[in-house]
């Protein structure tokens, strides 16, 4: 089966960059698909230095969306918004005061990559991080999912004038230039040891599940995944249940995955309450399921639901995950095909709308004016509902 690439470079354009991100795409650009992607062949998506996040969310969207392996090539520099001090990726148009509109939220990388198969799936990064963020790195690590394989570095601000250089992805790079990926855990190791730097030993050096640090670093904070909603699979002893709801969606069987999900959850909100992390997680990997059955209409309403509970359980209305759950509802009822579903679900969407605007101007009058198409007499649904995030 085919392979997904996606080689992601990213920087803030003028003083604001710290790394020369896209310098390291034409390395990267020289290696084989097949090789780039460990697969006999792939689809390769390059990136540099893009604009807008939601253009980058789409692309990554439709390369976690695609069966096979999937690997993510990604350098750039990380910053946190002033609002919830969430970690961002920074983009072309990125300024200190424009964080949180203009950047790509890290969490939206983790959610992106949730439900495929760990074994198919890896991030290779190479990050700088600004003061302020590798502040926080120390207290708080990066949150990459609590079981996609991640490799890489996330290096200090550097002490030199000008940007740094992405010295560890261009290591990967040169190595693969050589026609042959190893295990993603080898090429790790020799990256770090041809890319030693000045500094070099005061990097966050990340490993396996979800960034898991495998050799010791000056920092007081061993990494490791931070997920304050991190699930507990419910008790089976089956092991991982995402394993086999993903085997299940990319073979089509869609009510069968679902109807894994539905037991996990329903275990989850006896053993830990309805608006528990536990249980929330597994309401949302039912709404994403419904997207990959090709309801969006069930989808949306799932999405709907799930920004209830967050909502009524006293999560900020500015909650990343209250905004994600607002956003991706949007995004499925712009998806939907029958108009008077698309009329069902748009007042209550409407109504979470004014108390949760997100990131995007205007999405409270994209969803009134939509809504207004809908109920004016054999209006069809107009293209303009798409997407939010």
């Amino acid at each position: 089966m085919p392979g997904t690439v996606l080689l992601l470079a990213a920087a803030p354009l003028g003083r604001g960059r710290l790394v020369d991100a896209a310098g390291v795409l034409p390395v990267l650009a020289a290696v084989a698909p097949a090789v780039l992607s460990g697969a006999d062949t792939a689809n390769v998506v390059e990136l540099a230095d893009p604009l807008e996040p939601q253009a980058v969310l789409t692309r990554l969207r439709a390369a976690a969306a695609a069966p096979g392996p999937l690997t993510v090539y990604l350098t750039g520099q990380l910053h946190l918004d002033r609002r919830q001090r969430q970690p961002h990726l920074a983009l072309a148009r990125t300024t200190p005061a424009t964080v949180r509109y203009t950047a790509l939220p890290w969490a939206w990388i983790r959610e992106e990559l949730r439900l495929r198969s760990p074994a198919d799936t890896a991030l290779v990064v190479d990050l700088h991080a600004d003061a302020e963020t590798w502040r926080q790195l120390a207290e708080r690590p990066l949150d990459s999912g609590r079981a996609t394989a991640v490799y890489g570095r996330i290096a200090p601000p550097a002490r030199g004038r000008g940007p740094a250089e992405p010295a560890y992805m261009k290591a990967v790079a040169t190595l693969l230039r050589s026609g042959h990926r190893p295990p993603l855990a080898d090429l790790h190791e020799h990256a770090l040891a041809r890319a030693a730097e000045p500094g070099a030993g005061r990097d966050l050096v990340l490993a396996g599940p979800g960034g898991l640090a495998h050799r010791p670093t000056p920092l007081p904070v061993v990494p490791r995944p931070y997920t304050p909603d991190a699930p507990v699979t419910a008790p089976s002893g089956r092991g991982d249940p995402h394993t086999a709801i993903s085997d299940a969606v990319r073979a089509g069987r869609h009510a069968e995955a679902d109807a894994l999900a539905a037991g996990q959850e329903e275990a989850a909100v006896r053993a830990f309450g309805p608006a528990s992390g536990e249980a929330l997680h597994w309401s949302e990997v039912r709404a994403d399921l419904a997207m990959f059955a090709g309801d969006a209409a069930r989808s949306c309403r799932a999405w709907l639901a799930v920004a209830g509970v967050r909502l009524a359980a006293g999560q900020a209305p500015d909650t990343p995950a209250v905004e994600a759950a607002v956003d991706r509802a949007h995004h499925q009822w712009g998806s939907i095909e029958d108009p008077a579903r698309a009329r069902e679900l748009g007042p209550a969407l409407a109504e979470l709308r004014l108390r949760v605007p997100g990131r995007r101007r205007g999405a409270l009058e994209n969803v009134q004016r939509q809504l207004r198409q809908l109920q004016a007499p054999l209006a069809p649904l107009g293209e303009g509902t798409g997407s939010t995030r």
